[in-house]
């Protein structure tokens, strides 16, 4: 079977698996964005994805995100998934129309300044405001970015008013222990933590996202509530 003939059987797949999942949990599937995961798959399995009506990618490395969104392309979304190190913020921040990843205030403070200098050279009436979403470690696992859940009410509470970002909201990777209802409890935190903090202040008046769920807990994450799922191996198969 082709590359292309196999996205398709596998999109159509996992439609079916998220129509089910919103059902059980009485949602519209149209209230769960698909972002489909991009990174470590060529230009070519991108192209592809957008024929399909694919307009949001998720990539964990900005050089990987350089190669593939620009230029970027009317309609179509990067998003960085993964950790940001600061000195690639500013290449980040010219790529990505979203960093979901943040998890410090230096980060917030460094892409206020680059996208400061962006709108200045390029006029800020012909460019959109940069989202990001804050990392939350619900899992308590070392190995997993993010804030520590004890401290991240405090931490948002805490962030300066945004003049050149938007707050849009809270992102989390489950846990990594094959049972997908062990990730529950984490995501019903975040649910109520973006739901304590959304219009608790202007600042966090568009503050309604929840990127939580991949392939092995999507059900899980609609469940309780996800608005992004961040799907790769479901629709690209392994990595190799």
């Amino acid at each position: 079977m082709e590359n292309s003939e196999k996205l398709i059987v596998s999109l159509r797949q996992l439609q079916n698996r998220i129509t089910a999942a919103c059902g059980h949990a009485n949602r519209e599937p149209s209230s769960v964005r698909l972002i489909w995961v991009s990174k470590m798959q060529p230009l070519s399995a991108v192209e592809e994805a957008i024929q399909l009506g694919a307009r949001e990618f998720g990539e964990n490395r900005v050089q990987e995100a350089l190669e593939k969104f620009l230029p970027a392309r009317e309609g179509i979304k990067c998003r960085i998934i993964g950790p940001v190190q600061k000195n690639k913020l500013k290449k980040a921040a010219s790529v990505a129309q979203s960093i979901d990843s943040i998890a410090d205030l230096e980060s917030v403070e460094k892409l206020e300044s680059f996208c400061e200098e962006f709108y200045s050279a390029r006029g800020a009436e012909t460019l959109k405001k940069l989202e990001i979403l804050f990392q939350v470690n619900t899992s308590k696992e070392e190995s997993k970015s993010g804030v520590p859940m004890q401290e991240a009410e405090e931490f948002l509470r805490a962030l300066p008013t945004p003049n050149n970002l938007v707050y849009r909201g809270l992102m989390t990777i489950g846990k990594n222990t094959g049972n997908p209802e062990d990730s529950r409890e984490g995501f019903s935190f975040l649910r109520n933590l973006r739901d304590k903090m959304f219009n608790s202040n202007p600042k966090f008046e568009q503050f309604t996202e929840l990127s939580m769920g991949m392939t092995g807990d999507l059900e899980v994450a609609i469940a309780e509530g996800a608005t992004m799922l961040r799907i790769g191996t479901a629709l690209f198969g392994e990595r190799l």
